[in-house]
């Protein structure tokens, strides 16, 4: 069994501290700092069953002994570095409510991009965080591996789209960052975008091919640099309501197309 720390940190001084609280709260510190949090046991156990690294543990004195907990320290790394905090400490940082006081402080990834030749997800500038990490959880259960992701969407690594996601991300390749040009640079398939413009419905266009489905902003949709290089394809919705939920609208796309593929559990 991995052992606890001997100091108890009590004092919101502490550097470590510092830096976890403004992680947990300030998006331009985590872009400039590349690192993000994980908050709570699940996130914690995704992250080490992928063999992800974590920078360091942050765990409230009162979860030290919690079963859970131990399970999850049995398994880091020996040279993961572990601060144990007073309860009162903890609960002044977190943004979780009540649960397993523990959490990680990870780097974000930032892999190379190149040549897209298979399925991918696109997000242009999905704003809100969970619909995101609801559209990257959905991703990862369909088997996608890529997602590309315009400069104003929101950050795939933040702790509310993390939590969103539910450690999908570790799953992922993750490109932020990119205009619409460096998209259609990149990305090599025929690119699908969701349009109540269109007589061609999802269930009778071809989706067997190799194919990018671009998700738009919620209020504003895809935008034209990227809509005028995109197949529109239809939802169909009898009922007449304005528009789906983008992250409904996504989910069913990515289904529709692992349908249409003939899955079939072995």
């Amino acid at each position: 069994m991995r052992s606890n720390p001997n100091e108890l940190i009590t004092s919101d001084k502490n550097s470590t501290i510092k830096l976890a609280r403004a992680l947990l709260t300030q998006a331009r510190l985590r872009k400039k700092q590349g690192q993000t949090i994980i908050e709570g046991a699940h996130l914690i156990d995704a992250a080490l069953r992928s063999n992800y690294p974590l920078a360091q543990i942050l765990l409230a004195e009162s979860a030290q002994n919690h079963r859970e907990v131990q399970q999850l320290l049995d398994r880091l790394p020996s040279q993961t570095s572990l601060l144990l905090l007073s309860d009162k400490l903890y609960q002044s940082i977190r943004s979780l409510g009540v649960g397993i006081d523990i959490m990680a402080i990870i780097d974000i990834p930032i892999p190379d991009i190149s040549t897209i030749n298979s399925d991918c997800l696109i997000f242009n500038d999905v704003q809100d965080s969970g619909n995101v990490g609801t559209l990257l959880r959905t991703a990862a259960a369909v088997g996608l591996k890529t997602v590309l992701c315009t400069s104003a969407t929101a950050q795939a690594w933040s702790p509310k789209t993390l939590r969103a996601g539910m450690g999908a991300q570790f799953a992922l390749s993750i490109y932020e960052g990119l205009s619409p040009q460096d998209i259609l640079d990149y990305v090599q398939v025929p690119l699908l975008a969701t349009s109540s413009h269109t007589d061609t419905l999802i269930y009778t266009h071809d989706l067997r091919a190799p194919i990018a489905w671009v998700m738009g902003h919620e209020g504003q949709g895809v935008c034209d640099e990227l809509m005028q290089c995109a197949t529109p394809i239809a939802l169909p919705q009898p009922n007449g309501q304005e528009s789906l939920n983008v992250a409904i609208a996504g989910s069913l796309c990515l289904y529709e197309t692992l349908r249409q593929r003939n899955y079939s559990q072995s």
